[in-house]
């Protein structure tokens, strides 16, 4: 896509493939073991067909040179519908229609089908990055403007990126995650000893109901995952969704077989077995400080497996690996009585219609306060003895 320049100014770059830039060069600028912006799991996720402009998911990346160096980048792209996002804008797609007006496409920065918080803008060391987030907005506008696109949206921004766009004029919108926070732990005994009784002993039978009903579970992590156990997942995988939604999932058949593996150590997957058959399983990401629990699936229900599988055995291997938090995903508040904080997620978003830019702003000042007050009423339930 059109580079632009100015005279001592950054160029700014829109490519439509993460093909079109080395691994080692986008890794060097991300300097960050965030699994989800590596270019492994990026251009994986292309090249697996689940984001390609069929999908929604146009690929759009900005890549900010000097000189021909690559300074800085920012996962973009050219949504086509709002799935996948978990920032949900349905109403702002609505208000454009009765307007007259067309909200897709639209430019989104964000981790495709993983509301997961992170770096966004990536700065190679040393540079400015308050001045290159000024360059990246200004391309963006340019980019929207010369297409016609309606909007730029930043999703699970980290709190000091969304709160620098809102100084800046961009509104910022909260919600709202269950996520473990590890306060130096030695075991899953010390971690319940901080619960109230009642709590404690409610979260040690469901976990003794896993075990009654004849169910083993394995830990598996990077090259102890073999082929068959990705086949496998995926069938799970696909079930699940198809219960759920009606449809197979985002993630494809090749995105199991081919991109999570290829990020090592990094993927880690709980596989559930009654006798000898696989019947569930949950897949983890981690970096050096943060575990991610993104994915479930299996083909049989039994009571209390979901909570083991993605809660339990996450926090066992977080205070295991001495990792400081655990992500486990979107909504969900029957984390909390399992010991899962609610804390705030951010986003923030550019509107090119003056108008209706007006309104977003507006719609994001009113709808804070409701969310800060959810959390602190979501707080009030968390199973903690009040001394600890």
């Amino acid at each position: 896509m059109a580079a632009t320049e100015a005279a001592g100014l950054p160029v700014a770059e829109f490519i439509d493939s993460l093909a079109a830039v080395s691994a080692r060069e986008w890794d060097a600028v991300a300097a960050t073991d965030y699994p989800f912006l590596r270019h492994a799991f990026l251009l994986g996720m292309e090249e697996t067909a689940c984001t390609t402009a069929a999908t929604g998911w146009q690929p759009c990346h900005l890549l900010l040179r000097q000189d021909g160096r690559l300074i800085a980048l920012l996962p973009l792209y050219l949504k086509s519908h709002s799935y996948g996002e978990y920032v949900f804008d349905w109403s702002w797609a609505d208000a454009w229609q009765r307007a007259g007006l067309s909200y897709y496409p639209k430019l989104v920065s964000a981790i495709p089908f993983t509301p997961a918080t992170g770096p966004r803008l990536c700065v190679a060391p040393g540079l400015d990055s308050d001045a290159l987030w000024d360059h990246a907005l200004a391309a963006i506008r340019r980019f929207a403007g010369a297409r016609g696109i309606s909007s730029w949206h930043l999703l699970f921004p980290e709190q000091d990126t969304s709160d620098r766009l809102l100084a800046a004029g961009l509104p910022q919108r909260m919600s709202t995650q269950f996520h473990w926070l590890n306060e130096g732990y030695d075991s899953f005994d010390q971690f319940l000893a901080t619960f109230a009784s009642r709590k404690r002993k409610n979260l040690r039978r469901e976990r003794e109901r896993v075990g009654e009903q004849g169910l083993r579970l394995e830990l598996l992590r990077g090259a102890e995952i073999t082929p068959s156990h990705w086949e496998q997942f995926h069938r799970f995988y696909q079930l699940t969704y198809a219960k759920r939604s009606g449809h197979g999932g985002y993630l494809t058949r090749d995105f199991f077989l081919q991109t999570a593996p290829s990020l090592g150590d990094q993927v880690i997957m709980v596989v559930a077995a009654h006798g000898a058959r696989a019947v569930a399983a949950a897949l983890y990401f981690r970096s050096a400080t943060t575990l991610f629990g993104r994915y479930w699936g299996c083909i049989e229900e039994f009571d209390c497996l979901h909570f083991e599988a993605c809660y339990y055995q996450g926090i066992e291997y977080c205070i295991r690996e001495g990792l400081q938090r655990f992500d486990p995903g979107a909504q969900g508040e029957h984390k909390i009585q399992r010991g899962f904080r609610p804390v705030h997620t951010f986003s923030n978003h550019w509107i090119a219609d003056p108008q209706l830019a007006a309104a977003v702003a507006d719609f994001t000042r009113r709808e804070r306060p409701h969310i800060e007050a959810y959390r602190q009423d979501a707080a009030t339930l968390l199973p903690f003895r009040r001394d600890s």
